[in-house]
């Protein structure tokens, strides 16, 4: 159970149920038994939002599932009776009682199936991580020098401390484990954060025995003192989004996958932490027309129609912004056969919220920033966005003022942090930083300042991964952080980017072409390609497909002509190669972007683990005759 819900039998064959509320309702079933549990609790669990027929009706489907996958004809290891379910514990164990170490979270698959599960759900986490905290303190307080013991707990720490910002024994362990590993700007940077979070959260200082383990330097970058912020109105923290139930074109919503693809979306959505949701059945009776749209409150609406052939199905989808218009600003067209009606909701919601995150972001943000700016923290920040994905000099700076002016208008605001973070990895890695030791120093304190305020927002504990890899080249913690956000949001592309680029740097570039083709099926025009292609081409570098690093790298610059990271890769490519009429104006851009640009530099910064791996790189830019 520690990590994503995994069951297999005695000889090893996988048997874990595919349909995710079937896994859940497998185990809490393990953490109960040998108890068993009356169904009207697991309704009230898992559908917390329908009426109790729907609730028992949903639940019944999932048993059946359960039943079919475990119980072999020689034992019946699921016992059901007419009010409760439970498990035949001799038939069954779970890892969920052994004082296991993990770097994933207690049931990493299972997040934001149904509000009152991820109530359940976070208590059931306290509870495991607590357990384990203290054994890592203990170990440590006796000493323990461990390589194994000391990430194990740094990974349990952070882990604790994404679902409990104030709990100081976390903090002390994360501090002592840096300490152990002799990281101790990373353990400075910590305390900092430890600070900011206490002092935000519960209006506290550290204790003296937690003071006692860093000294902070006079000169480390201190943040803003939190802010009382006034209950945020509409526009200030997020959009208000609506899925309504989509419609047949026989006219009917009321097909089993028209509300069940409408509900999925917004369960998928829900994994998105900038968007208030308004359920479908509240929108079932809403009018279509421009003023009835507007009067339901929102500021995008999500609807769709359903066409059937047979066993063939055509489910169109636009999104459409209820600030004017209202205006048409993204549509898809999927086109599936229907023989597992389940597999098409998923697919088809998590390509859908996959796109739609991105597009409103950037149409919002363009839209804000043509207008008198709101003086506030969400205002500012999605004005900053649509410039950090350009990439040009004097806009990219403008932004980084924007965020700043952000957190100083409300320092509790997460995605100001997270984007701050993200704004000084690209002000690092294209050589614009004057003080690069700083801003790296900046991008961990907004990082683990964002991951602090929102412990389930992914794509703010991707970004801290990505910090964590990029900058401070601690790979092994930036895969945690990245599998923690996949299991938070399996839909968010950036993620499944960031997690392929820190597979290159450990060096294993298979696996991290596994995950760009991923990105990519869930959103083929995503605005960070650029950045999945050249997560591409540097696997395919390190592969040795020099033809298909070199392929990548034109299309990667004809999207994003100014991300420095692609030109040296490309160029390595194309050393090895030998091309010198493709090399030329490469080099000569690369020059032009980053003055004093050196192989010896470039090694310096990258990080690429492997010896074999830096050798290749290193020697493909020799080759592209650039500056040792």
């Amino acid at each position: 159970m520690l990590g994503p819900v995994r069951v297999h039998n005695e000889t090893g064959e996988e048997l874990t149920p595919r349909i995710r509320k079937s896994r859940a309702v497998l185990a809490v079933l393990a953490l109960t038994a040998p108890k068993s549990m009356l169904r009207d609790r697991f309704a009230a669990l898992l559908w917390s939002q329908r009426d109790r027929d729907q609730g028992r009706s949903s639940l019944r489907q999932c048993v059946h599932e359960i039943q079919t996958l475990l119980s072999p004809s020689s034992a019946n290891l699921v016992l059901v009776d007419r009010n409760s379910i439970g498990l035949d514990k001799q038939y069954f164990v779970t890892d969920a009682r052994i004082g296991m170490v993990t770097s994933l979270p207690f049931l990493a698959d299972l997040d934001g199936l149904d509000p009152a599960f991820d109530r359940w759900l976070n208590t059931e986490r306290q509870r495991f991580t607590r357990a384990a905290i203290a054994v890592a303190e203990r170990d440590l307080a006796g000493g323990s020098t461990s390589p194994h013991d000391i990430t194990a707990a740094i990974a349990l720490s952070e882990q604790l401390l994404a679902i409990d910002p104030v709990n100081e024994s976390g903090w002390r362990v994360l501090i002592a484990a840096h300490l152990a590993r002799g990281e101790r700007a990373a353990a400075m940077a910590a305390y900092q954060a430890c600070v900011a979070t206490l002092s935000e959260r519960a209006g506290i200082a550290p204790s003296a025995e937690t003071t006692a383990l860093v000294i902070p330097p006079a000169t480390a970058p201190v943040l803003p003192p939190p802010t009382a912020a006034p209950r945020p109105q509409r526009g200030e923290r997020g959009l208000r989004l609506g899925v309504r139930p989509f419609r047949s074109l026989d006219g009917t919503t009321d097909s089993p996958l028209s509300l069940g693809l409408a509900e999925e979306i917004t369960t998928a959505l829900a994994r998105f932490r900038w968007f208030f949701l308004i359920s479908s059945p509240t929108l079932a009776s809403a009018g279509t027309n421009n003023q009835e749209l507007r009067d339901t409150g929102l500021d995008f609406l999500l609807d769709g129609t359903i066409q059937r052939s047979g066993e063939h199905v055509r489910i169109s989808v636009r999104l459409l912004d209820l600030h004017g218009g209202p205006e048409l600003i993204w549509a898809s067209r999927f086109d599936r056969t229907v023989t597992d009606i389940f597999a098409v909701q998923d697919e088809i919601a998590a390509e859908c919220v996959a796109q739609i995150d991105p597009a409103i972001m950037l149409h919002e943000g363009e839209r804000i920033a043509r207008g008198p700016l709101a003086d506030n923290a969400y205002a500012m920040t999605l004005a900053a966005i649509p410039s950090i994905y350009r990439l040009e000099a004097e806009p990219f700076q403008a932004a980084g003022a924007l965020l700043r002016a952000a957190i100083a208008a409300d320092s509790n605001y997460a995605p100001a942090h997270s984007w701050f973070a993200c704004w000084q990895l690209f002000h690092v890695g294209q050589n614009w930083a004057k003080d690069p030791a700083a801003a790296m120093q900046l991008a961990g304190l907004h990082a683990n300042r964002a991951v602090s305020l929102d412990p389930a927002d992914a794509r703010a504990i991707t970004i801290a991964g990505h910090v964590r890899a990029f900058l401070d080249h601690r790979i092994d913690d930036a895969m945690r952080f990245h599998e923690r956000a996949l299991s938070l949001n399996p839909n968010l592309p950036l993620a499944w980017g960031f997690a392929a680029l820190a597979d290159c740097y450990a060096g294993h570039p298979q696996q991290a072409i596994n995950r760009v083709r991923h990105a990519r099926r869930l959103s083929p025009f995503d605005p960070h390609a650029f950045f999945f292609d050249m997560a591409l081409m540097l696997a395919q570098l390190l592969l040795g497909d020099y033809e298909a690093a070199a392929a990548t790298g034109r299309q990667s610059l004809s999207l994003n002509p100014t991300l420095t990271s692609t030109y040296k890769v490309a160029l390595a490519a194309l050393g090895h190669l030998g091309r010198e009429a493709e090399i030329a104006p490469l080099r000569a851009k690369l020059l032009e972007l980053e003055p004093g640009f050196s192989i010896a530099a470039s090694l310096a910064r990258t990080p690429l683990v492997q010896p074999d791996d830096r050798i290749r790189y290193a020697e493909g830019l020799r080759r592209a005759g650039l500056p040792a």
